[in-house]
């Protein structure tokens, strides 16, 4: 058997004109301006584009005299069936080409190796700091680090600039800190601004300082009780319940 292979050896920057011209716009607006935020959504949007689950769902509407020959094409992604007088809502899902055979098909630009490859680099980007014994590091994210050195020591490791894409920007100078898990932080700023952040809450700012304080102590926990909406599209409802989240301590990741 004779097997062929080949190397590439010219390098192409995918997106490098759109990423700076939009990065660009968005740094004339403030972080409350509704423009940055808009085009933050947009940069997310372009990465997570890549790494969206390739198999659709898409809702069609056919005659009930034509479904027994639809069914037999796309037998096994046929998800729900509604009856509507002599037609039928049919929800179906896409199979690996994106391609439904009965009703043409659709292109996604679904790219895993993309969004896997963008995920690598900025753990080798952040594992920088994670890995300088001249850091102490309090807590990470993501693109973020929480540490104990000034902005000038900081600056002399590692240039702070914060007009420029992909640089080190000063968020805040922090006075008071407690961590309790992955997204659940309490900060306390030199200008006495307070920060918190618990994912999953509603009203994270029903937390107090003393609330933080106590979780520093194992196995204690704080139960908050909230509304969650829940969507049911074949009803066209909405249905509030009431739920429990519970804050507990945890030193897992980060």
């Amino acid at each position: 058997m004779i097997y062929y292979g080949g190397t590439h050896s010219r390098k192409v920057i995918f997106f490098k004109d759109f990423v700076n011209k939009l990065y660009n716009f968005r740094v004339q607006y403030s972080k409350d301006n509704p423009i940055n935020f808009i085009h933050k959504i947009i940069f997310s949007s372009l990465y997570g584009q890549f790494g969206m689950d390739n198999r659709f769902k898409s809702n069609i509407i056919i005659n009930k005299e034509d479904y027994p020959n639809f069914e037999k094409v796309n037998y096994g992604r046929i998800l729900d069936i509604t009856s509507l007088d002599n037609s039928l809502l049919i929800k179906i899902e896409f199979d690996d080409t994106n391609t439904m055979l009965d009703n043409g098909s659709e292109t996604h630009n679904v790219n895993v190796l993309i969004t896997s490859a963008i995920t690598a680099y900025a753990r080798i980007v952040i594992s920088q700091f994670k890995n300088n014994p001249k850091l102490k590091l309090f807590y990470t994210d993501t693109d973020s680090i929480h540490t104990n050195l000034s902005p000038n020591k900081m600056n002399e490791l590692y240039p702070i600039e914060n007009k420029s894409l992909g640089k080190l920007k000063l968020k805040n100078i922090v006075q008071k800190a407690f961590y309790i898990a992955p997204k659940i932080y309490y900060l306390e700023t030199i200008d006495n601004k307070i920060i918190i952040k618990v994912k999953g809450l509603n009203k994270s700012d029903s937390l107090s300082e003393q609330d933080f304080q106590s979780l520093l102590t194992k196995n204690n926990s704080i139960i908050k009780s909230q509304d969650k909406i829940y969507k049911f599209y074949k009803e066209s409802i909405l249905i509030i319940k009431n739920q429990l989240y519970t804050i507990q301590q945890t030193n897992n990741k980060r």
